[in-house]
């Protein structure tokens, strides 16, 4: 795909980049996608199985050097690690820069969090490195978009409601976010994120406008994926009518029946505030327990909506070929 914008940008061949998943990523998942012609991603808690009762952020860094030098011994293709920079207080984000920097990654999936989430100074320093900017707003608008272009990022994440993992707080669908943010760019190509498990998603994706896919669900179910078995076996048994939808902080998420998710979906009809409902969830943490232990009734199992087109385990090289259209 010589001629696709997304590749020549990332030095990849194929233009399908996986979500950076938090817990769910590891070296061995985030090398295979990269291996197989994609972009892989380390997310936040990469690689890691427990808490940490107290993490400094130097702490962090270096487990996130860690496991990026796994991923460094597992492929010689770009891959990515994962930045979700807050506009104030933000005591995390320079202690992984400077990892980033140092072990040579090359591409950056900036995640962007409300008002503020486009810093200029983060951007500069990151194109000032060589790195490549894919930028996501949980909450994309053309605005937005609009200053994150202006900013200097490469590549543009049009999220639409149908993803799994922080919901949008508009409920737009990929269908309609994917051509809104197209038509906002000025020269940087899109990515369809939200929904997108196959072959026909990711043919609708690229007519919205789309010049690839990002996709995090249909990754989840691979057999690279770190996930128990038993966690696999409930996507595969499941299609989006199953999943439970529920308010939280910032705004929506989304799981698979379970004792907590069920609390959840309650706590909401009774009129708990978000606050409240967030602090039930219990973060990333509850995802960690749900879908890295396979314990619903302590946790959570998030995904987008189009998991009814996960129907077996397959490997992570032929789900980048099929999302590579």
């Amino acid at each position: 795909m010589q001629n696709n914008r997304i590749c020549q940008i990332l030095g990849i061949e194929k233009p399908v980049i996986q979500g950076p998943l938090s817990w769910l990523t590891d070296a061995r998942l985030v090398a295979a996608v990269s291996n197989a012609g994609g972009l892989g991603v380390l997310g936040p808690n990469a690689g890691l199985t427990v808490e940490t009762e107290v993490s400094t952020p130097e702490e962090t860094a270096e487990k996130m050097r860690e496991e990026i030098r796994k991923t460094k011994m597992l492929t010689e293709k770009p891959f990515g690690v994962n930045l979700i920079p807050t506009p104030e207080n933000d005591v995390w984000t320079p202690s992984i820069m400077q990892v980033i920097k140092e072990e040579g990654v090359k591409v950056v999936v900036y995640t962007g969090y409300g008002e503020g989430a486009v810093i200029p100074a983060l951007f500069d320093e990151l194109k000032n490195a060589g790195i490549s900017i894919i930028y996501r707003d949980i909450n994309p608008t053309p605005e937005n978009t609009r200053l994150a272009e202006a900013a200097g990022a490469d590549i543009i994440v049009a999220t639409g409601f149908d993803e799994g993992g922080t919901l949008p707080g508009k409920a737009l669908g990929t269908f309609s976010i994917v051509p809104l943010i197209a038509d906002a760019v000025q020269n940087v190509p899109v990515l369809a994120a939200g929904g997108i498990t196959d072959r026909r998603t990711a043919r609708a994706a690229h007519a919205l406008g789309a010049s690839g896919v990002f996709a995090g669900s249909i990754f989840i179910s691979t057999e690279e994926s770190r996930v128990p078995q038993s966690v696999k076996d409930k996507i595969i048994d499941s299609d989006g009518l199953d999943m439970l939808l529920f308010r939280t902080m910032p705004d929506y998420y989304r799981s698979l029946p379970g004792k907590l998710a069920q609390k959840l979906v309650q706590m909401d009809k009774a009129g708990a505030s978000n606050e409240e409902l967030g602090k039930t969830m219990g973060g990333l943490r509850g995802l960690r327990i749900g879908m890295l232990e396979g314990n619903t009734d302590d946790g959570y199992i998030s995904l987008g909506t189009g998991i009814g087109s996960i129907r077996n385990v397959k490997s992570v090289a032929e789900v980048v070929d099929e999302l590579a259209i």
